[in-house]
């Protein structure tokens, strides 16, 4: 069992290193292109046309990652945290979601921690990225995330034409004109990737911090409405300093 003093000796460092992970994770967070993947291949439509190499994107985080990120480095700050509270006041208070309890007999402190802390984590939820919902997305397990259709659009190249105003007779050449047209020479196919959420997925998580905030609340503030021993300490203080 870790003594007090050892809690409050590595909370500040705690403190510091959990704030810049959650601050990049952030950051990160609004940053679509990380999030983001594509994949084109190149059909011609004969043997004998010009041929490209594939291309693609990799997807480079997914939004389901940086939150578990975010939650095992925020866990130790708030086992940390609880533990030095619990050990430093005796006004406790149940943290309770719709009938569940959440976090059982939490200080004030705690309390006060929490919700800061909820405040900060509904602030990176709403910055998460979500599914353009202009495309039609599938869940793909081999990628970690989500993927659509492949959508095929034509590779084109200019050939010359030419157009005959008026045949040619004994006395006159022919008149000709020459003119472009598009010709297909090929196929992309395009189908792209994202690790985004979907934005009824971003909704539930952002109604869950705040039901869990309310709850919050509700418990400070039954905490302190508990009793306590009143402390007198102001008559000694101003008797030392006006002392004559």
């Amino acid at each position: 069992m870790p003594k007090l003093s050892q809690i409050v000796a590595v909370e500040k460092g705690l403190k510091s290193r959990t704030a810049a992970a959650v601050t990049k994770i952030y950051h990160d967070l609004q940053k679509p292109a990380l999030f983001a993947g594509l994949s084109r291949k190149y059909t011609p439509v004969d043997d004998e046309g010009e041929r490209f190499p594939p291309e693609s994107t990799l997807v480079q985080q997914h939004v389901d990652d940086q939150l578990r990120s975010a939650a095992s480095q925020l866990t130790k700050l708030f086992d940390v945290v609880a533990t030095k509270e619990v050990g430093n006041t005796g006004t406790f208070a149940d943290v309770v979601v719709d009938g569940v309890t959440v976090v059982d007999g939490a200080p004030v402190p705690l309390l006060l921690f929490l919700e800061k802390q909820l405040v900060d984590l509904r602030a990176i939820m709403v910055k998460a990225p979500t599914l353009d919902p202009s495309e039609a997305w599938q869940l793909d397990e081999n990628a970690h995330g989500w993927r659509t259709e492949p959508v095929q659009t034509m590779r084109t190249r200019k050939v010359p034409r030419t157009l005959v105003k008026y045949e040619a007779t004994d006395k006159h050449p022919a008149q000709t004109e020459v003119y472009m047209v598009d010709e297909i020479v090929g196929h992309w196919a395009a189908t792209k990737f994202s690790g985004a959420l979907a934005p009824a997925r971003r909704d539930v998580l952002v109604a869950r911090i705040d039901a869990l905030a309310d709850a919050v609340k509700r418990a400070r503030e039954e905490a302190n409405g508990a009793d306590v021993e009143q402390v007198r300490v102001g008559t000694a203080v101003f008797d030392y300093l006006l002392a004559p």
